[in-house]
């Protein structure tokens, strides 16, 4: 398929095994988490759909419509967004195949708008997955901004692993970052 951004660049390389590979795995456990906070009435999180204007559809039979080129309507915001606890959650999923996580790897439009997120009483961070070490770690947009505007190129996992929180991953759910969430959001011991 063909997929064409916003901006009117094309690009032809995007294959749909590729963009699969490219971080589909984890937040496949993403959204399997968050089927299982749903299911057991904890939190109502959902993957946002990115927008995009169908251009050319191809029939090759009768019954299967196959899209074969597509623009993307507007950059997308971020991943995930929902309500927990009565507060709104905003946050961007990512993972990384070394020990270093590239800022390239998050758009400016994505921190802005998980900055704004923040400014208006929500909940917003990135959760970065290092599959080198099979660790998830949660950080705030807050920490991470000024990171990023440290002037560095990358964050290491041993500064994540300082600033950030490690999340916990298993069976049910498969990554428990509400777990995480209520230890640096909520105070779980007037919570009980």
């Amino acid at each position: 398929m063909k997929i064409n951004y916003a901006n009117g660049v094309k690009n032809d390389s995007i294959k749909t095994s590729k963009i699969k590979s490219l971080g589909m795995l984890f937040e496949n456990q993403i959204n399997l988490s968050n089927e299982y906070y749903l299911t057991n009435n904890i939190a109502n999180i959902h993957k946002k759909p990115t927008p995009i204007q169908v251009v050319k559809v191809e029939y090759p039979k009768r019954s299967r419509a196959k899209i074969t080129e597509a623009y993307y309507r507007t950059a997308s915001t971020t991943d995930y967004n929902g309500i927990y606890k009565g507060k709104y959650i905003d946050f961007e999923a990512k993972e990384t195949n070394s020990n270093l996580f590239p800022f390239k790897n998050i758009s400016i439009h994505q921190i802005n708008h998980l900055l704004s997120v923040n400014k208006m009483g929500g909940i917003a961070f990135l959760i970065i997955f290092f599959r080198l070490f099979n660790e998830v770690y949660l950080l705030d947009i807050k920490d991470f901004s000024n990171l990023k505007d440290s002037g560095d190129k990358s964050i290491s996992i041993s500064k994540i692993s300082k600033l950030g929180k490690k999340v916990e991953t298993g069976y049910s759910p498969l990554v428990n970052y509400l777990k995480t969430i209520d230890n640096v959001y909520f105070d779980t011991k007037k919570e009980g």
